[in-house]
This record gives C-alpha cells, structure tokens and sequence, in this order.
C-alpha cells in the first residue's frame, strides 16, 4: 500500500467529493472535488519546474485556500514541504534557503525581491505565478508511491546553540499522529472546525487540517484570528482549535457567551501552555472545559486530555496511542520531577543535516529527549496525567511560536554599547510568555528600550522582538559564574508594567 499521507487522506475523503471542505466567510466554498484538482495542477508545475521525489519546496506565504493545495501537490509528488513563518526577515531566510537548499522557493508578492536576492539556483515563484503555470496543465496527477520513512515535511525549530535545526518529518510520522488524534477526539464527517490558526505551523497546518481531512470534515476558513469574528462564527462550528491567547481574548469579547459556544462540543489548546487561571474562567464562562494536548515540532502530539472524561486544569492529559511517554527523574533534585522523553511511530527522523544534533537528541533505546520537565499527577506513570514544570532549554513560547534567547542575546551583544544581555520568556495573560531583554551597558554609553527595539526590527521576525527591555547594573551569576535566569524571571515577574 502506497504509505503516501495524500493517499491516505484520499481514502477518506467523502465519497460525493463535491462536499464542501473550505468554507470562507463571505468569500467562496471550496470543495474536496476542488482541492483535488488544484494541487494536481500544481503537482504537475512542480514537475514542470524540474523536481523530483525529495526535492524540497520551501513556502513562505500568508494564509490562504491555495496554500492547502500547494501542501496537498508536495505530499502527491513526495516532495518535501518546507512552511517558514511569514515573520521571517532576510537573515533567517538566507540561512534556510542555504540549509535546505530549496528547488523551489513560494513567497508573498511583497517578499519577492528578497527572496530571489536569497535564492541561489532555487526557481523563486509567487503564488499568483504558480497559478499561471498550473491553470492550463492536468487537474489529474498520480499520486507518487512513497514509503513510510520518506520525508514528507522538514519544519524547523530552534536550536541549542541558537542555530535553527530542521526536523525530518516522514509520511509515517504524520499519518500516524493524525489517525492517533482523528480516533482520540472523535472527528466524524459532520464536524466543522473553525480554522483561524496559522499554517506554517504543526497546530494549524498538521493538527488542524489533517484532523479534518481525515474525517472527510469541512473547516470555516480564517485568515487570522479575530475575537468578534471568531465568536460570530462558533454557531456553526463544532470544533475550535486554538493557542491559549485565544481564549484570553475570547474571554474580553463582550459578544462572547454560553449561548453563542453551545454548539461547540471540543475546544482544543495548544502550542503553549494554558493558564490554570484561564481555564477555569472559561469553564465558569462557558461551561465547557478546555481540552489541552501537549506536543512538540519534532513529535506531533505526544499527550491529551480525553474527549470523555475528566480535563485536568494544569496538566496536558494522557500519552496517545501507540506513543510511550517516561519521566527521566533526578533523585538528586526531585523524586518527581524529571525530563519528558518519548517514542513511537510520532516521532521525528532527526535533524536534517545535523547527525550529532540528532544523536545527542535520543537516547540509547530510541527514546527523544524532549527538553521538557514534567510530573505525572497520579500514580500510573506513563499512562496517567502528566503535568510539565518547565523546560531543560530555555526556549521561550510566545503566542504559540518558538523563540530561542540565545539568537537575540547574540545580536543586542553585538549592538554598540552592550556589555551582555540575558532575554528570558516572562508569564504573559495573552501571549503566553513575553519575550524580555535584560541588558547591562557599557560605562559611558545610554541605552533605551526604544533603541534597542528599533535596532532588532528589521533584523528578526516581530513575535522575536522583546516586548520589554530593562537595563541593569549587572545580571545575577551562581557560583560557576552561569546567569541565573531564574532569578531574572521572578524579579521581573513581580516588576509593576513587565507583563
């Protein structure tokens, strides 16, 4: 059997193809009859443009119907399809096009001029181009034979070092995940998710879509999330997936009340972790419970509360099927606590082009290193709730996007007057976490917030700018000498105006 994800959600796909499967408010209904052909016909322009099984295709591109046909033609061919963050400025492009070493690059009209500078021998296209290319050619393509460890996806993520590490994602990686979530949450054919995610990301363009795909469901189309918008639209979903600044929003909409979410039978957090706090309110307000999962770029999802049964505030559920979750604990430090670390189909190929990464990553039975910390909050280990302390890394999540200190640190080290800095994530009611520079100054020289943003823009995407900037003095040291970013993060936790 051809272990192609295409082929599988193919085999699911409603038997009357003419159901709609996008459907956009105040705009058109798109079918399944419709998604097949367009990313035939794009299938085909990615063979006209020279590729062939394995070559990777990186997108970088606002949210849009056309984009699911693209990522739909990429599985089809056994292209690799590389999603990057609309956010993303012209350093971090350059070193991905280098890294991956795109055949074909897909970018925003706007975007165009920088990334053919970017690009090397890549064919730089914008979507509108590609439609060009597509519209005459045959809305039929065979679907290419692919195994189940052949890549199907490269996402990248961020790094020990800093350096961005592109994790591997196979055909079998996401095909079982998704059937795993497909079963947990009960997607059947009469569901409508509200879609509102973006989709250069696991949530919104694997979690999301493949859920619907593989229920032969349909999706309400946004372009971005809007809490008026969003709340208008609830009567007619009956599924939502979102990143807990979602819910903190929804929270303040006025026009946000039980009647208008009683149609809705799942609401879905991820990406970042809930505030019990947040939780609670919207339980109260509401009436239903929140079902938070727990997963990782390099995984899928690895964990979730169950769709029958208690939701526990504070935890991220229970491991999926087939998916085998241990706490790795330090007697030394907490009989408890330990680092997450999991297995199974889920699991990523490694990091591409980085063996030694992917080594340090697993263990020597096969397990992945999460980076994680975490508990379970009952008394079966591996099968019950399991509840994360924190992060061995100091990756910081913000609005549901990764962001790694150390690749900002670098840059306002480098910044005339900067002695060092120290960026730490600081609890945030609606992003999450906020990212937050620390900075200490030269003799002689005047640092200001406003200057040290103004200098990073441009430079990184906007979700990695500081959100604050204080000065100090001095940053604290432990005894070897190593910053206590601890300490920084309950000083400025508590510091009136840091959220």
């Amino acid at each position: 059997m051809n272990a192609n994800l295409y082929a599988l959600f193919e085999r699911h796909f409603p038997d009357s193809t003419e159901q709609p499967l996008l459907v956009i408010p105040n705009g058109p209904v798109i079918h399944y009859d419709d998604i097949a052909a367009t990313s035939a016909r794009y299938a085909n322009a990615l063979m006209a443009a020279d590729c062939k099984p394995g070559d990777r295709v990186a997108v970088q591109l606002d949210k849009d119907p056309r984009v699911l046909a693209l990522y739909l033609a990429c599985l089809r061919a056994g292209l690799v399809y590389l999603p990057l963050n609309t956010g993303y400025q012209k350093t971090e492009l350059r070193y991905f096009f280098t890294d991956a070493e795109p055949l074909v690059i897909v970018c925003n009209n706007a975007q165009l001029g920088t990334v053919a500078s970017l690009a090397g021998s890549a064919t730089v296209l914008t979507l509108d181009e590609l439609d060009e290319r597509a519209c005459a050619l045959d809305s039929t393509f065979d679907t290419v034979h692919s195994a189940p460890d052949d890549l199907a996806a490269i996402l990248y993520t961020s790094g020990t070092t800093g350096r961005s590490k592109g994790a591997m994602l196979t055909h079998r990686n996401l095909a079982s995940n998704a059937l795993a979530l497909v079963e947990e949450w009960g997607f059947t054919r009469s569901d409508v998710l509200l879609h509102a995610l973006p989709i250069y990301h696991v949530h919104g363009l694997f979690v999301a879509i493949h859920c619907v795909l593989l229920a032969g469901a349909r999706m309400l189309w946004l372009a971005k999330f809007d809490a008026r918008e969003v709340v208008s639209l609830l009567p007619r979903a009956s599924v939502m997936m979102g990143v807990p600044t979602f819910y903190t929003r929804l929270l303040t909409e006025p026009s946000f009340t039980r009647e208008m979410a009683a149609s809705v039978r799942l609401f879905v957090s991820g990406s970042a972790p809930l505030l019990a706090e947040t939780f609670a309110a919207f339980e109260a307000h509401t009436g239903v419970a929140v079902l938070e999962r727990y997963g990782m770029t390099e995984t899928g999802m690895i964990t979730t509360n169950p769709l029958q049964g208690a939701r526990v505030g504070g935890t991220v559920g229970k491991p999926l099927p087939g998916v085998n979750v241990r706490i790795v604990k330090d007697e030394a430090v907490d009989a408890a606590i330990g680092g997450v670390e999991v297995r199974g189909h889920n699991v990523f190929a490694g990091y591409w082009r980085m063996p030694e990464k992917t080594r340090e990553a697993f263990t020597a039975d096969g397990y992945f290193r999460t980076g994680d910390m975490g508990e379970w909050v009952d008394a079966d280990p591996g099968r019950g709730y399991l509840r994360l302390i924190g992060r061995a890394k100091d990756l910081i999540i913000t609005g549901g996007l990764n962001v790694y200190p150390k690749e900002i640190e670098e840059r306002i080290d480098d910044m005339e007057g900067v002695e060092e800095s120290a960026v730490i994530g600081i609890p945030h009611p609606d992003f999450g976490e906020a990212v937050t520079a620390v900075i200490v100054g030269l003799p002689g020289h005047t640092l200001t917030e406003a200057s040290i943003r103004a200098a990073l823009k441009g430079e990184i995407a906007n979700f990695k700018v500081p959100k604050h900037v204080h000065i100090v003095d001095a940053l604290p040291r432990n005894a070897m000498g190593k910053v206590q970013k601890t300490v920084l993060r309950e000083m400025f936790s508590r510091k009136p105006g840091s959220l």
